[in-house]
């Protein structure tokens, strides 16, 4: 299989399947496409073509060349793939717990997405103290975002939110990224489990890779002029 992603320091949704997949031992071929820009002409998008019918990243391409390209139906295609990692929580009520909180960041938290996209690299708590004194909806996208991993921590009683690593802490490490590099506040229980994610060896490995791109895109730094 390959796993078509864009830059580790920038790219939230290329980083969940890749977390999955390397943390469980799931074999597969890493393209990198980095990004220039957006644009139809561009070298990003030129890459893609062909590849991922959207054009954005990340695209799980199977060896027989089916192409999937969103990462709920990555992480399901592999928990199918692949019964014997469970992926997916095996007890169904904690199993639809699980995905509904996957399903939740899917198509949530636009307000902290939005003023606080991932740079793993930078560190910025004095961007994340003026939002949160700012910007009601980024506090309350992150109160929720605590309450539904205390859920689920008290619900296991860790070391991840549902107990071994599965796909919610993969699904959720971008955004704890985004609580380290913007300083945001949270319960000791869920810093606890950001440090423990920190540290799991698939999300360790893509935060080095990250942190060796050294790339600086304008567009993705709205905080920043530079590096450092």
């Amino acid at each position: 299989m390959k796993l078509y992603i864009g830059n580790k320091n920038y790219s939230s949704w290329s980083m969940r399947p890749w977390v999955l997949m390397k943390q469980c031992g799931i074999d597969f071929e890493e393209v990198m496409v980095r990004f220039d820009s957006f644009d139809a002409g561009s070298a990003f998008k030129t890459a893609l073509q062909g590849v991922s019918p959207t054009g954005k990243v990340p695209v799980l391409v199977d060896d027989d060349g089916l192409a999937i390209w969103d990462t709920l139906a990555i992480a399901e295609f592999l928990a199918e793939r692949h019964p014997e990692k469970a992926l997916w929580p095996r007890n169904a009520r904690r199993r639809a717990l699980a995905r509904s909180m996957c399903a939740e960041m899917h198509s949530g938290f636009g307000a902290l997405r939005s003023h606080c996209p991932q740079n793993i690299e930078a560190h910025l708590p004095e961007v994340g103290a003026r939002l949160m004194a700012e910007r009601a909806d980024v506090c309350a996208d992150l109160a929720r975002l605590i309450a539904l991993w205390e859920q689920a921590l008290e619900l296991s009683g860790g070391p991840f939110l549902f107990g071994a690593f599965s796909i919610p802490d993969a699904y959720f490490a971008p955004v704890a990224g985004r609580i380290r590099t913007y300083g945001l506040s949270v319960s000791a229980p869920v810093a606890a489990w950001i440090e423990r994610l920190w540290a799991a060896p698939g999300v360790a490995a893509w935060v080095a890779d990250a942190l060796a791109e050294q790339d600086f895109l304008d567009f993705e730094e709205p905080y920043r002029s530079g590096r450092g």
